[in-house]
């Protein structure tokens, strides 16, 4: 197989289609005697738990026992950092938290057996949005912090400002639910030699390994986890697959029966966590031609009840706040708060779109409020060949954000359209079109330099067929996909001679979780390895002779050379110190950018995407075919983000859209009517496997082209306005309505007031800005 010839069939497409295909849930028809769990929930958003009665659900018919804090033999904690999960918590921290759990024949007899149980509570103050937290000092991290260059120009409040252009404001951005098909579920049982066995929705099995052991106190060769797929985790599943899988062991564990956890899907919306909410507050200084100056930005998350993984989200936040443009001087902190909310957890992006969607608001309202178009400022700021992050690492590659923007315009023909535009709407009083480029430059490695590593089990069987083990999951998003067409190449082997196995701690330990869109780089690379090992062994043997792979194998064997090998890959050159803010997080940047188009009924706020145009540098792409998928749904999920999904709690904490008829998901009426994907050409990434680049984050901020598309439409009612995420047609209603009224902050009012308000304040320089 050649490059040009990477357009294979995805690796579970017969299963798919099928509905061969086996998720965990598949599996129960395996345990005849299988218990199904369900959990008892507590009716308060923070609580103490002053008793706990479950007496009466051990007489409801077919309930064969219950879990309470008195059960587990280890440490019942589902903490991946901070060991802050119990799984029996005395304190209730969110809405729906389990507090205990039932077991019984049937999921109908737990369920009844779970409303028997008598729990008494002490209801207590409850923390349920950012601000109250702010107000709380509810805080779940110190202030993390990243900053270079003087920005003591922002501390001046007088009007005789050294710049040209200052603005001050906030932003709120909403959260949204990762609604994967296949929702959180395992089912543990004993093995026969009394250790644990788990099948788990997990993107991290060594991570569920470690948690199972420690709550049941064992070491962990004694459990093993497996992972078959899954059908979608978009980082829901990174963590928080950990709690069910050790619930289903426990269970297990001490009724000596397979036991199942399956969340139905309203259960998995009230008590999963979500991508987190963010409030940014910023003041920028500008030069007349659109350059920044001066950034001072401070980010706060929603972290929810428990630690999760918002620090490091927030690291990437702040990793991200520059986008593609280059911060002279800049000071940036975050902060997660303390809530009494599910624990927000990682979502594709990882914190990255969030603050990208804060400069490019800055930006825009810069852009609008100097007279110039917002495309020419992005442009203006881009990062420059050997230029430096905030952090201190070189931006290698940023030629190639130049390319794609200028590629990208002339393929779209931005400035026809533009024009175009601006007569329709000059045509049109009550539906206005608006059109935005935006860029993405996202970097690819985990920010903890530790996970950056993946390990393979290559197996050559006598005949010549393949067995693939490596540390990955597939979770649809096509990693078996394309680490099988890189056994394939490296061994000269069809396709249909490779299969590809289950993810299992047991075959590979110690794995990092599939996430940071790292899975093929580093699985990927480890079965290289492990297939070049083999490769090499085989050539000795070949002595030269052009002989059949299947022959070739079979003289191995009679040669006693061994026919397995293990392989590994340690990302090179990477390193943080969060100490000082300086280092190279990250292995190599992904640039791309998109081109949107919408059109806005000013009686509605209704919209609709009519085109969109994407370039995006993927590398030499393994599997093209997967690929244009990952771009094409990483783009409408993040659409839906940015317009469509509202996560909303109401006053006791529950979340209010906890189902598909109350959270709007994106459909076909948010696919673009024209939608153009290409990839960048020449593009081949050096030291990294078959030169390819990373692909599963870096589409989703391509949807903020829309935002700004929308941005552009609304200020063709009258002037720019700014408005919160996501852009609801009812926000976008609104937004019309105060553009059309003039109502767009563009007057000087205080810092304290626009802080307070959301409006933008503009400070007029001695240059005369507008």
């Amino acid at each position: 197989m050649t490059p040009a010839d990477r357009f294979g069939p995805h690796e579970s497409a017969v299963g798919h289609v099928t509905g061969s295909a086996l998720y965990t849930d598949d599996l129960v028809g395996r345990f005849p005697d299988l218990l199904h769990a369900w959990p008892v929930l507590a009716p308060h958003a923070h609580a103490r738990v002053r008793s706990l009665d479950v007496s009466a659900a051990l007489n409801e018919p077919a309930v064969v026992t219950t879990l309470t804090d008195v059960d587990p033999p280890g440490e019942a904690n589902s903490g991946a950092n901070r060991h802050d999960e119990p799984l029996f918590p005395s304190e209730v921290m969110f809405y729906g938290q389990p507090v205990a759990w039932v077991l019984a024949d049937t999921l109908e007899a737990a369920h009844r057996g779970a409303a028997r149980v008598k729990a008494d509570y002490e209801p207590l103050p409850a923390v349920l949005s950012i601000a109250d937290a702010i107000a709380a000092d509810s805080f779940l991290t110190d202030v993390l912090r990243l900053a270079r260059g003087d920005v003591s120009s922002l501390d001046a409040t007088a009007l005789d400002l050294p710049v040209h252009l200052r603005i001050d404001g906030e932003l709120e951005i909403g959260g949204q639910e990762h609604f994967y098909l296949e929702t959180q579920c395992a089912i543990a049982w004993l093995d026969e030699s009394g250790g644990v066995a788990v099948h788990s929705s997990t993107q991290h099995p060594a991570e569920t390994q470690e948690v199972v052991a420690r709550t049941l106190g064992l070491p962990r060769h004694q459990v093993g986890v497996e992972c078959l797929r899954m059908g979608g985790a978009f980082g829901g599943k990174e963590v928080q697959a950990n709690a069910w899988a050790a619930i289903a062991a426990l269970g297990a564990w001490k009724t000596k029966r397979p036991v199942r956890v399956r969340l139905t899907r309203q259960l998995d919306m009230a008590l999963t966590g979500k991508r987190h909410p963010y409030l940014a507050r910023y003041s920028a200084a500008f030069s007349a031609d659109g350059r920044i100056e001066a950034l001072r930005l401070a980010l706060y998350s929603d972290g929810g009840w428990s630690l999760d993984l918002s620090e490091p989200v927030m690291w990437r936040s702040l990793f991200h706040c520059d986008n593609a443009y280059h911060l002279p001087a800049v000071e940036v902190t975050g902060r997660v708060c303390r809530t009494h909310k599910t624990s927000q957890t990682a979502f594709r992006g990882f914190g990255g779109p969030q603050a990208m969607v804060a400069i490019e608001e800055i930006l825009a309202i810069a852009a609008q409020r100097l007279g110039l178009p917002a495309d020419v400022v992005r442009e203006r700021n881009f990062y420059r060949e050997g230029d430096r992050t905030h952090y201190g690492q070189t931006v290698e590659g940023a030629d190639r954000m130049q390319a794609i923007w200028s590629r990208l315009k002339e393929s779209s023909e931005f400035e026809r359209r533009r024009a175009a535009i601006e007569d329709f709407n000059g045509q049109h009083r009550h539906v206005k079109r608006g059109l935005a480029i935006t860029p993405v430059k996202f970097g690819i490695s985990f920010t903890a330099t530790f996970f950056n590593q993946g390990g393979a089990l290559v197996l050559l069987y006598r005949d010549g067929s393949v067995q693939v083990n490596h540390g990955g999951t597939e979770m649809g998003q096509g990693l078996f996909t394309k680490v099988r067409q890189i056994a394939a190449e490296t061994l000269g082997v069809p396709l249909d001679r490779v299969r590809m196995m289950s993810t299992r701690t047991d075959k590979i330990p110690n794995t990092p979780a599939t996430a940071a869109s790292a899975g093929t780089d580093l699985n990927g690379a480890a079965v290289a390895d492990a297939c070049a090992t083999l490769t090499a062994r085989l050539t000795e043997v070949a002595e030269g002779r052009n002989l059949p792979f299947a022959d070739l194998c079979e003289l191995a064997y009679r040669r006693r050379v061994p026919l397995f090998a293990h392989g590994y890959y340690r990302t090179p050159d990477i390193h943080f110190d969060s100490s000082t803010g300086v280092g190279k997080p990250f292995h190599y940047f992904v640039y791309a950018a998109a081109v949107s188009e919408v059109e806005v009924d000013e009686f509605t706020g209704a919209y609709r995407l009519i085109r969109t145009d994407i370039l995006e540098d993927v590398g030499d792409s393994i599997a093209p075919v997967i690929d244009r998928g990952q771009v094409e749904g990483g783009f409408v999920q993040g659409v839906g983000w940015l317009t469509c999904e509202e996560l909303l709690w109401d006053d006791q904490g529950r979340v209010a859209t906890a189902s598909a008829s109350t959270y709007k998901l994106p459909s076909w009426s948010e696919v673009p009517d024209v939608f153009n994907v290409e990839f960048l050409p020449r593009a081949s990434q050096p030291d990294v496997v078959f030169g390819s680049k990373a692909v599963g984050e870096p589409p989703l901020m391509l949807a903020i082209s829309v935002r700004e598309a929308l941005r552009e439409a609304i200020a063709a009612f009258g002037s720019g306005v700014t408005f919160s995420s996501p852009a609801t047609p009812e926000r976008v209603f609104f937004a019309v309505r105060r553009a059309r009224d003039g109502a767009a902050g563009a007057q000087s009012i205080p810092v304290e007031a626009a802080t307070a308000s959301g409006s933008t304040a503009i400070r007029v320089g001695r240059a005369g800005a507008p």
